[in-house]
């Protein structure tokens, strides 16, 4: 990103850009800075194209327009697809481009064996939005708080980015609410993180999730425990736990089919650093373990809807029951 920024900064663009890559915030962050760089408020010379059926020639005759009373014109497509698809078109386009026509593609996924991704990188800049590290997230949020005139120790902040999760939105939010709730105060204090930041339902569930694959049951039941507090439906962590041993089921067959963490990660539609941790996970259980351990969760889930068993109780007992599978390896 440090290209962008100097971009930026010398007011000295690109005729391309493209950024893509896992993390949203990311993504629409250096969009916008781009946006307002290039073109500011000026609509007249701003068009922006999004989704998968976008018109190439439309956007090529948009681009061979000159700007109106200004210097530049800005073109923005967003979720194309045009980086996993034959782009012949543009592709062959883009070395025309006028020097007055800025392009900015923001794509989720691309191929970086598509031509229209190697002309990109050519004539412009590709710049990768990926998820950040914890110690980026925390480094990134220090800078926040900072910026804002607020003081946070370390201990205080790993609270804080232990509610908020790894959402940059997220955390952005949580900062500035925070911050307007701390008025003048310099420091961030723990009391003022746990009145005021939300812990989000969802890591804490994966956190359990995880606790009980590798046998924590004490650790598990505690998270099971935080998440009726949240008001967290029993009947939701009992359908994502079935859903994990499916997915710790199908990771540990790829596996013995011999696929390597890329293509686990791709077939099962998991993101890197997941398919590495799953694939730890599931090597902690036999085949047929994680078999019975779905066939537990159906027969739970089926007691529950019959009336014969409460849900808390239920998933409870089923925290128990699986954690207790793991903790026997």
């Amino acid at each position: 990103m440090k290209t962008i920024n100097q971009d930026i900064k010398e007011e000295n663009f690109r005729p391309v850009y493209l950024l893509y890559g896992e993390e949203d915030f990311l993504r629409r962050a250096y969009k916008n800075r781009l946006k307002e760089a290039i073109v500011g408020d000026d609509t007249m010379n701003y068009s922006y194209y999004e989704g998968k059926e976008i018109d190439v020639n439309a956007v090529i005759s948009t681009a061979e327009t000159m700007p109106f009373f200004a210097p530049r014109r800005l073109i923005i497509l967003e979720n194309s697809g045009l980086f996993k698809k034959d782009a012949e078109a543009l592709a062959s386009y883009l070395p025309e481009l006028p020097e007055t026509t800025h392009m900015i593609f923001v794509e989720k996924e691309i191929d970086k064996r598509n031509r229209l991704y190697k002309k990109v990188t050519t004539l412009g800049y590709a710049a990768e939005c990926k998820k950040q590290t914890p110690a980026e997230l925390k480094h990134w949020a220090a800078r926040g708080f900072a910026a804002a005139g607020k003081k946070i120790t370390e201990a205080t902040m790993e609270l804080f980015l232990m509610k908020t999760g790894d959402d940059m939105e997220n955390i952005r939010r949580e900062m500035e609410k925070l911050c307007a709730y701390l008025g003048d105060r310099e420091i961030v204090e723990v009391a003022d993180v746990n009145t005021m930041t939300t812990t989000q339902v969802s890591d804490h569930i994966f956190d359990m999730i995880a606790e009980v694959t590798v046998g924590h049951q004490e650790r598990a039941l505690e998270l099971y425990a935080d998440l009726l507090s949240l008001k967290t439906p029993p009947m939701l962590i009992l359908t994502l736990l079935s859903r994990q041993f499916q997915t710790l089921l199908s990771v540990k067959d790829l596996r013995d089919q011999g696929a390597d963490k890329s293509e686990i990660a791709s077939r099962c539609k998991l993101k890197p650093f997941v398919a590495g941790r799953t694939m730890t996970q599931a090597s902690r259980f036999s085949s047929e373990e994680l078999l019975a351990c779905m066939k537990r969760c159906a027969e739970l889930d089926d007691a529950i809807k019959k009336g014969n068993l409460r849900d808390q109780l239920a998933v409870e007992l089923l925290i128990v029951e699986l954690s207790g599978i793991a903790g026997t390896k």
